[in-house]
């Protein structure tokens, strides 16, 4: 389903709902899924009066276990599939379940976790190769052939790193970093059984998801999802496609992608990512960004696109840099990129602009040309003399208004820290005493001009920085928060609605 999009600016819709990644709801098994926690979530979305739900990027994370850093960007996190509805096809029985770790509540311990689950999905897998459901082996084998594209790819790719024991695919041996046509038949073979295992881990993730999304859609929720500019090297798109990336005779990139200094980072951020060879990709039609648009805007109604300024213009820094500051701007075809995919997909792309940071007029008339809502942080609204993130300088209502994103601090956290002078600049903008920071940022957000209206869940439950889900340039220590079992409240979802529908959302 899709809402209203930004070709209909001419309605009066207005929508508002909250943003918070599956990996944080409650859960007896060390990290959210797709179970019963991610139904109690849209279950209080719907009870909240909200019509949106965000979320970060959904593929299987690498080292740091970021979302935006995948082994690719087609695949499901397979940590996200609920072991409770594995049990509801029997592919699990109790007994499997009945061994739990201490996993703490409001955190997700990555290491504790993957050892957990992964035993639990080999022997889901197990039951499934001998598994006399009809049906069940029907729907894997529709699911294997209408996802071929990236699914086979995907797969070699990850057996062929467990082959190697984690090691990247620039180590590997020829035949199988380089493969020939021969050489992809040959190592399919000697890895069947390892291959269809990632293959089946892709259809208990997909299977849950469309249900899940079916769910909320029925419920006249619509989903944000999120998707990086970049890729990781180590992953199956770049050993995939080599020749649409900036690579040496190895492998290995010759320039990388960052951000030069900005408000999160004095040295900017060195993300480390191969970049894009923009030529070939436009000499074949830019075949692969359609078909990864394409794949998700299947699983999601609207997509946020993370570092849209890079669609225009990314900072390219030498891949020995030790930080961000000495990298140069080059241009990317932006205009032609999403006239593709515009032309192949038919109609408006329900696409958001994620143009934070160095925004140039270029990048405005990119934004504008395709009618891509932008952003508005209410955070940073405050921390100058006058800024177009204060409600009263919004110039269109065609963006989105956020109290904050996964990048900030918790609206709480945030105010704890500020300055003296943007504390006292909130209190007299927004008449408050500060008691109530998160609710009085989202009762602003609610009330600006802006068609749409997002604020992360630990805003809603007034959480402070203990609950930040990420510290812009900093490897350690995120992604990992988590909430409790009953902390989404009927009460908190009354209110909240009361507050929607004063503000017309």
């Amino acid at each position: 389903m899709h809402f209203k999009t930004s070709a209909d600016d001419h309605t009066n819709y207005r929508y508002s709902g909250i943003l918070v990644h599956p990996t944080s709801f409650p859960s007896p098994y060390g990290i959210g899924d797709l179970g019963k926690g991610a139904y109690d979530f849209v279950d209080f979305l719907h009870a909240a009066g909200q019509h949106l739900w965000q979320v970060l990027p959904l593929g299987p994370t690498t080292f740091g276990n970021s979302p935006y850093q995948g082994y690719s960007v087609f695949a499901g996190n397979a940590l996200m599939i609920s072991p409770e509805l594995l049990m509801k096809q029997k592919l699990l029985e109790r007994e499997d379940l009945a061994q739990i770790p201490a996993f703490p509540k409001n955190q997700v311990d990555f290491p504790t976790v993957k050892e957990y689950k992964t035993q639990l999905f080999e022997k889901a897998y197990d039951r499934f190769l001998h598994t006399a459901d009809k049906n069940l082996l029907e729907e894997f084998d529709s699911f294997c052939k209408a996802n071929a594209f990236w699914l086979d790819q995907y797969s070699l790719f990850m057996a062929g790193k467990d082959y190697h024991a984690g090691m990247a695919w620039m180590d590997w041996e020829a035949s199988l970093r380089d493969p020939s046509w021969e050489d992809v038949l040959f190592w399919s073979k000697k890895l069947k059984k390892e291959i269809n295992y990632y293959k089946f881990l892709q259809y208990q993730f997909y299977t849950q998801w469309y249900e899940l999304k079916a769910y909320a859609n029925e419920r006249q929720i619509a989903i944000i999802g999120d998707m990086p500019i970049f890729v990781a090297l180590d992953s199956a798109d770049v050993w995939g496609n080599k020749k649409m990336f900036k690579l040496d005779e190895k492998g290995y990139p010759t320039e990388v992608a960052g951000v030069p200094p900005d408000y999160f980072c004095r040295e900017g951020q060195l993300w480390g990512n191969p970049l894009y060879d923009w030529k070939a990709h436009e000499a074949d039609g830019f075949c692969w960004w359609i078909s990864r648009i394409q794949n998700q805007l299947d699983q999601v109604d609207y997509l946020r696109l993370d570092h849209f300024r890079g669609f225009e213009a990314y900072w390219a820094v030498p891949a020995d840099a030790p930080n961000a500051i000495g990298g140069t701007w080059r241009r990317a075809p932006g205009e032609k990129l999403f006239e593709a995919v515009r032309e192949a997909l038919g109609g408006e792309l329900p696409l958001f602009a994620e143009d934070l940071g160095i925004i140039t007029p270029e990048v405005e008339k990119l934004r504008d040309t395709f009618q891509f809502p932008g952003m508005r942080v209410l955070q940073f609204a405050y921390e100058g003399d006058e800024s177009t993130f204060l409600p009263h300088q919004f110039d269109t209502r065609n963006c989105i208004c956020y109290t904050g994103t996964h990048d900030n601090d918790t609206t709480a956290g945030w105010y704890a820290h500020a300055s003296e002078y943007s504390r006292d600049k909130v209190r007299r903008y927004m008449n408050t005493n500060g008691s109530s920071i998160s609710w009085d940022f989202m009762r602003i957000c609610l009330g600006t001009i802006a068609k749409y209206a997002v604020f992360p869940l630990q805003d809603v439950l007034k959480l402070g920085s203990e609950a930040r889900m990420n510290v812009p340039g900093t490897a350690d220590g995120n992604w990992a928060w988590r909430y409790e079992e009953g902390a989404l409240k009927r009460e908190l979802a009354d209110s909240l609605k009361q507050m929607t529908h004063l503000f017309g959302r």
